[in-house]
């Protein structure tokens, strides 16, 4: 029997790295495997991402030219280009480029067209004859519990009493909420994102209208929720694999290198907080305190707290000086991947986004799992610590949400320290988790069933 010919897939990502990365390192696995990618990226970003083009002979990209809209400043194209205050209205600008993505459907007529927060798209596409995919660049474990429960509900307000029980028939018991967190969930229903949208409804929107919803992950790990989502969406659900990042001839900054093969293997505790959403003042001082407490040499990648301009003026008197010889704090963006293959970094402190969860998870320092307030960041801690037990997560208070310093260096004594019992687990259980990751044929044969599926769409 005859292979089926390529597919020519359009990719259509929101306007931050965090989407437009993952959405590229996908197109390079189908590109390897013959399909024809258009990749449609604003245009004064395209120069930061080239270099990951690895098929560029089937691998397209396709300029946009983002609207300006009141508020932004002149240029601002993506979330990294703003301020966390003004991301809302990137997508504003995004939604005013339908116009222009119809025009660029019809002239390149692809088959298919990946999306993730463009709700309107699906609708864009039918009338196109053209299918369409929510690819969403998380694992489906936040989809199965708040988008099912979203659904099941038939458009109810869901209050933090709702949230706390999961949605009938999902299949885990591992996913328990703080006080704090069923708070913060069900006040997201009505968070503004873009004009007359809220940032819930993006999603759900698109999840509903869409013709199927992908999903970074594999079946061994995911698959229960992925069918779940089928089951109360009535429509497939594809997973893509974990995705990793294919190797680069880029290497790490000499200034890192330098530094870190001062300390010995495995001694050095990573902290990086993500690229988005400060912390407050208060939690970054805790933070740094929890770092210095544990005794070992640390670097912290971290923004500046909410209110300050630089890292250097939010930091407590003396520390710089206390800290000197053994421990960094910087504000810059870092080469996570990078720092987190040196040998002598043995944990790595997250925000538990999906990225940077896989990024530890493939590399041998032990996760401390530090949550932001973000569904996916909170559910994904939760599978890692409670179902998986690849990680030990900070301790917070119920009601307000706040760590201590010593909750920082007690989860972190704890994945460092052999003798403890927790300890030996979670690294013995991480073990595994990465030997599974990187065993030779996981992600070919999880890319291959997605093609495959893909095919089933037509």
């Amino acid at each position: 029997m005859d292979a089926p010919p390529p597919l020519h897939i359009a990719m259509f990502p929101w306007f931050a790295m965090g989407h437009l990365t993952p959405y590229l390192h996908l197109s390079n696995k189908l590109a390897l495997r013959g399909h024809k990618i258009s990749f449609f990226i604003p245009k004064n970003t395209l120069n930061k991402l080239q270099y990951l083009n690895l098929y560029p002979n089937l691998i397209t990209f396709f300029p946009i030219t983002v609207p300006h809209v009141n508020g932004l400043p002149l240029d601002a194209e993506t979330t990294s280009d703003v301020p966390f205050s003004l991301v809302p209205l990137i997508a504003t600008a995004m939604d005013q480029t339908e116009k222009d993505i119809e025009i660029l459907l019809k002239e390149i007529k692809p088959q298919i067209v990946f999306f993730d927060f463009q709700y309107w798209l699906p609708k864009l596409t039918k009338n196109l004859d053209i299918k369409s995919l929510q690819y969403i660049i998380l694992t489906p474990v936040s989809t199965a519990y708040l988008g099912c429960l979203q659904k099941l509900s038939l458009g109810k307000d869901l209050t933090d009493v709702d949230i706390m029980k999961p949605p009938s028939g999902f299949p885990d018991s591992c996913i328990k909420f703080y006080k704090h967190e069923l708070r913060f969930l069900a006040s997201t229903r009505k968070i503004a994102f873009g004009s007359g949208v809220f940032l819930f409804d993006r999603l759900h929107i698109g999840t509903t209208s869409a013709d199927a919803v992908g999903f970074k992950g594999c079946n061994e790990v995911d698959g229960p929720y992925a069918d779940y989502i089928e089951t109360v969406f009535g429509k497939p659900v594809l997973l893509s694999g974990p995705v990793l990042p294919e190797p680069t001839n880029t290497t790490l900054e000499e200034k890192w290198i330098s530094w870190l093969k001062g300390f010995e293997n495995g001694s050095v505790v990573f902290c990086a907080y993500g690229s988005e959403g400060p912390l407050e003042k208060n939690q970054f001082l805790e933070l740094l305190l929890g770092l210095e407490l544990t005794g070992f040499p640390f670097l912290a990648a971290l923004k500046p707290p909410i209110g300050f301009e630089s890292i250097e003026e939010a930091l407590p008197e003396g520390f710089n000086e206390r800290i000197k010889g053994k421990g960094i704090v910087y504000g810059s963006w870092i080469q996570q991947q990078l720092i987190l293959e040196h040998p002598s970094v043995g944990c790595f402190i997250t925000h538990c986004g999906a990225a940077s969860i896989t990024e530890g998870l493939v590399n041998t320092c032990q996760l401390v799992l530090l949550p932001r307030l973000g569904s996916d960041h909170i559910m994904n801690a939760r599978v890692m610590s409670s179902k998986f037990k690849v990680g030990v997560e900070v301790e917070k208070g119920d009601e307000d949400g706040l760590f201590t310093k010593e909750s920082v260096c007690k989860a972190a004594k704890i994945v460092m320290d052999d003798e403890n019992e927790i300890g030996r687990e979670v690294r013995a259980n991480h073990a595994k988790m990465r030997n599974f990751l990187l065993s030779n044929n996981l992600e070919s044969s999880c890319v291959d069933s997605f093609c495959q599926k893909l095919y089933h769409l037509f």
